[in-house]
């Protein structure tokens, strides 16, 4: 029997409502196209090498740093201006929930680990509502960065559609 994670209660919840029908959100979160298009905060470019879409399947891809003050960033952190990042999906419920886990491998004198991310696509009306609900890293500040990362990535996910559907 396999268990399937669930986010931790001090999981923070970032909500978004796009004007879009919920099978372009899920294209757009479970397809390479979809993936690369938006699936990075700004700064950066997202390149997927593997996408196995089923619970226990990978998503492989890589992350670039692109922008002056992300590069900045990368590299005062002691990090490669690229990197190869993975998640393995733990549900995969098109087109209403995915959730994959993290390895958190990237931060400078902490032991990686898995990080649980659980998004939610809810049509409503014309309208689809996205909960992503992201578990807390190892302290405070860094959990604090990951979660505007993310936020961004939702912005950029709205941008996406618009592109999309304009």
């Amino acid at each position: 029997m396999t268990t399937v994670p669930a986010p931790r209660q001090d999981a923070a919840r970032l909500e978004r409502t796009y004007d879009a029908p919920a099978g372009l959100i899920w294209e757009l979160l479970t397809t390479v196209g979809g993936l690369e298009e938006w699936f990075a905060p700004d700064g950066f470019e997202t390149r997927v090498s593997e996408l196995e879409l089923k619970p226990g399947g990978q998503l492989r891809y890589t992350m670039t740093a692109t922008g002056p003050e992300q590069v900045a960033f990368v590299r005062d952190t002691g990090n490669p201006l690229s990197v190869e990042l993975r998640k393995t999906f733990t549900e995969v419920a098109a087109p209403a929930r995915l959730a994959y886990l993290s390895v958190i491998d990237f931060v400078p004198g902490q032991e990686p680990y898995e990080h649980l991310t659980t998004i939610d696509v809810e049509q409503a009306g014309d309208r689809t509502n996205v909960v992503m609900t992201i578990d807390p890293l190892h302290d405070e500040t860094w959990t604090q960065g990951y979660r505007a990362h993310r936020g961004n990535e939702l912005d950029n996910l709205g941008a996406a559609i618009r592109r999309r559907t304009t």
